[in-house]
């Protein structure tokens, strides 16, 4: 009895060979091939969706000082801290201004009709782009273009 429990904890103990840890490599590969490229397509039109729920975000904040203050701020600053305003100024509005996804600061303009907009200049940063998102177009931007982080 002794001799075949000596045997088999040398035999469970003997490990993978260099083929098998090869085959699983290989399956590893061809799985993360297929999926890959699906996933990150779905980052892009995440960060667009992200975009426009912070937009959101930002709109009902602006509408609850405009509640406070009658107008909308000249800067999105005055949500979180007090412009200098006599006692109107109900805040903080928001915690703090979020950047968008692309790690840009999101570009707010007060306009003269008691309006704003807010644009994020998208994935390549530069405002007047067409990847450009804002809260007064609709769904323009083409997410089939989104190139992935890497």
């Amino acid at each position: 009895m002794k001799k075949y429990l000596k045997t088999l904890c040398k035999s469970s103990a003997r490990g993978f060979t260099l083929i098998e840890l090869l085959i699983v490599m290989v399956i590893i590969g061809l799985l993360s091939a297929l999926v890959g490229p699906k996933m990150f397509s779905k980052v892009g039109k995440s960060r667009i969706q992200a975009v426009r729920a912070q937009v959101s975000l930002f709109e009902t904040a602006l509408d609850t000082y405009r509640l406070d203050n009658y107008n909308y701020p000249s800067s999105l600053e005055a949500l979180v801290r007090d412009p200098g305003l006599e006692g109107t100024w109900d805040g903080p509005y928001l915690k703090k201004i979020p950047k968008d996804p692309w790690g840009n600061g999101y570009i707010y303009t007060s306009e003269e009709n008691n309006s704003f907009v807010i644009v994020s200049a998208g994935q390549d940063g530069m405002e007047g782009t067409e990847d450009d998102i804002s809260n007064q177009e609709e769904d323009t931007y083409d997410t089939g273009n989104v190139i992935p982080p890497g």
